[in-house]
């Protein structure tokens, strides 16, 4: 054993915590990244929003609009990348940019009165009035204070809404309920059997049941005794739900020795019940999407702009910037170095927003074809290349391709939608997934319901197309879209 001196030499990859944030917010979505924001300018008093959005808008918007060209490859008036892709193999850009200095004597607005739909800040001042919304329990319980119950009865009763889930069933059964119930009550399985039955008729019908048979069961025997059919109906729901399922009035005529016309009737009156009670009253709000990116043709070429109302108006506060040279010791120490983290910060929103309107104008330029002619003429498209179009890393495009989306003439669309993979043609080339299952929804909305294709059929029809798509992949794709089999089909039809 002795002792001695070794060098090594290695390399080792580190993120910066600028260029870490700069990476996280790039996978922010618009309404992460928002609250991200406020929640950073709280903590740091060198930042504030910049609300007055109408005198940031001017000039023609040429600054913050791409001009998308219909065939692939780049772009001479895109603006230079943000990152680059990483040479070592690292699955995150290891370089940040060149992002120098912000000025400090007025909030930088990263919108353009020319991109997206341009139409001011006309923000009232006022906030939302929209009542919350009521959910299933708090219908039920209303019910319940206005029921002829005993204060028994009530109790049991309460129980038995707290028990029901969002879909309006009872999940764990009368067994959960009973264990739930003060001890001192000491109610029977039957007694709240009985208080069930009477939570069933609550509005709405059905609700607090036990499974599905027992669910349109409740609805039925609200109808009158004259309605058409309910007898058979009755015995359908008791006996023959999976014939039901299955369409099959042929059997279930059979079985149940009735007309197959009246045993149809039956069907549609069941079909007609609600098996999901509960979920009307789900208090989930309604989520709409805002667009990061518009793409529009002008002149022939499709155009891509942002969305300046998704672009976050954030600046320094000139006030604060103004003290830093009049502090002293600790305190202007700490404020250069908020000023410093102000700084990078605004220039992650500005490489952020520059790599998004690179990505998205590298996408519309390659499935410019699918905006002008729709989903059947989908390109193969994967991350490596726009990856390399763009001078970026995989990892760099997915994640700037998450939960942003784009508003197109054919709709708002997630940028991973327009990712796929490929399927080889007759002539050597390639069709994407989407543009396949595309087709394939034509084949099948074009039928003939009494004789539909199978898989095999609908793979030989693409193949007459110039398609080499194998049955079992056909089988897939009709499968991930919810199409019936072809028996299904036939017999729904």
């Amino acid at each position: 054993m002795k002792t001695g001196l070794q060098f090594r030499l290695n390399q080792q990859l580190t993120l910066t915590p600028q260029l870490q944030q700069a990476i996280r917010l790039l996978q922010l979505s618009q309404l992460e990244l928002e609250a991200e924001l406020r929640q950073i300018a709280e903590s740091n008093p060198l930042l504030e929003f910049s609300e007055d959005s109408a005198e940031n808008e001017g000039g023609n918007g040429e600054e913050d609009s791409f001009e998308a060209a219909q065939t692939p490859g780049p772009s001479s008036n895109a603006p230079s990348s943000s990152s680059s892709s990483d040479d070592s193999g690292s699955s995150d850009d290891a370089e940040a940019p060149d992002w120098g200095d912000a000025p400090a004597d007025e909030p930088i607005d990263f919108s353009s009165s020319g991109a997206g739909r341009g139409n001011g800040s006309e923000d009232d001042g006022f906030e939302p009035q929209n009542a919350a919304p009521e959910t299933l329990r708090e219908h039920l319980m209303w019910q319940l204070n206005l029921a002829h119950m005993t204060p028994r009865q009530r109790t049991i009763a309460a129980v038995l809404i707290d028990a029901v889930n969002a879909d309006g069933y009872l999940g764990e059964g009368l067994e959960s309920v009973a264990t739930a119930l003060p001890a001192d009550l000491k109610a029977t399985l039957e007694e709240i059997e009985n208080v069930r039955r009477m939570v069933q008729r609550f509005d709405p019908t059905g609700v607090a049941s036990l499974d599905l048979r027992d669910c349109l069961r409740a609805q039925l025997e609200q109808f009158s005794s004259g309605t058409p059919h309910l007898d058979l109906a009755l015995r359908i729901v008791d006996s023959e739900l999976e014939l039901l399922a299955r369409n099959d009035i042929v059997k279930l005529a059979r079985r149940l020795r009735a007309e197959a016309d009246d045993v149809a009737s039956a069907a549609v009156l069941i079909r007609s019940l609600d098996p999901r009670p509960g979920a009307a009253m789900d208090p989930t709000p309604v989520e709409y999407v805002a667009p990061d990116v518009y793409a529009r043709k002008e002149g022939g070429r499709w155009r891509v702009s942002l969305n300046p109302d998704c672009q976050p108006r954030l600046g320094l506060n000139q006030h604060y910037c103004n003290l830093i040279a009049r502090a002293r010791g600790d305190d202007a120490s700490w404020m250069r170095g908020q000023l410093q983290e102000a700084r990078w910060l605004i220039k992650s929103l500005e490489s952020r927003a520059e790599t998004l309107m690179k990505v998205a104008e590298a996408i519309v330029r390659r499935q410019s074809a699918f905006l002008d002619y729709g989903p059947e003429a989908m390109h193969p498209l994967v991350l490596r290349e726009v990856a390399e179009e763009v001078g970026m890393h995989e990892s760099t495009i997915s994640r700037v391709t998450t939960r942003k989306y784009i508003h197109t003439p054919r709709g708002t669309f997630e940028l991973k939608h327009f990712f796929s993979s490929g399927v080889s043609t007759e002539d050597g080339g390639s069709a994407s997934a989407t543009a396949i299952q595309a087709m394939l929804r034509k084949l099948v909305d074009g039928e003939d319901t009494r004789k539909p294709l199978s898989d095999q059929a609908i793979a030989e029809e693409l193949r007459r197309k110039g398609i080499q798509v194998a049955r079992r992949t056909v089988a897939k794709y009709r499968e991930a879209m919810r199409i019936p089999s072809s028996s299904e089909r036939q017999r729904a039809g």
